[in-house]
């Protein structure tokens, strides 16, 4: 499922934009979560990285352009603004597309095409982990979920378990918008969740993953969002 996140700060333009991405993600039959924000300081409090984001140029407080420097380089960004001046600086973030206002759907379709086309080419990203003195190559996929004990991080497949000294802050910025911090010693792969039971994640190999409470809200948020698209 893809993670996308649209910042604007005019909320008749922002409501625009998310009807404009809603209809094309169901026309792509992508499944999606959208997330709106009304400024790069409400973003930046975004702790998921994004798989993409429409980032309005001229935002009050901290700037799309800043914004976009502060960013995971793993989200995907398209710039929506009424200043053609700034797009030399917008490419040097590595901008996907910047698309100038009033946005055509086809227009704002082929920029989250080539967006889009490129996450899902990054969903064959793999980790290489040792296990018992050999080294594996583990695709992110793959993974149930994580967690961490006495300084260690332990990350479970259904082909098995990799440990290893480290943190999982550390690893959660190398990870995607599928996994969500379900509790400060827990990392979860959402698209391996199968339910929920008494402040617990029901994981597809039958093991469980605690919830925290101040979690549990959003945790269900984006089971059930999850769970729509898939019988959708």
């Amino acid at each position: 499922m893809f993670l996308i996140a649209i910042c604007e700060d005019e909320t008749y333009l922002l409501e625009e934009l998310r009807k404009k991405a809603e209809t094309y993600l169901k026309t792509r039959h992508y499944p999606a979560e959208i997330r709106t924000f009304t400024s790069g300081e409400d973003l930046l409090k975004e702790q998921r990285p994004f798989d993409l984001i429409l980032l309005d140029l001229m935002l009050p407080g901290i700037n799309g352009l800043e914004t976009a420097k502060r960013l995971s380089s793993k989200s995907r960004i398209i710039f929506i603004t009424s200043y053609r001046e700034y797009a030399v600086d917008a490419f040097e973030v590595e901008a996907v597309h910047y698309l100038l206002k009033p946005v055509t759907d086809e227009r704002l379709y082929q920029a989250m095409d080539r967006a889009l086309n490129r996450s899902k080419q990054e969903d064959d990203r793999t980790m290489a982990l040792i296990k018992s003195g050999s080294t594996h190559i583990l695709p992110i996929r793959d993974i149930l979920y994580c967690e961490v004990f006495d300084h260690r991080v332990c990350i479970h497949t259904a082909q098995g378990n990799y440990e290893y000294s480290g943190t999982l802050d550390m690893l959660e910025r190398k990870l995607d918008g599928r996994f969500f911090r379900c509790h400060r010693s827990y990392l979860i792969n959402m698209s391996h969740v199968v339910g929920q039971e008494k402040g617990t994640a029901l994981v597809s190999n039958g093991n469980r993953v605690l919830i925290s409470r101040r979690k549990q809200a959003e945790f269900m948020q984006r089971l059930l969002h999850n769970l729509k698209n898939e019988v959708i």
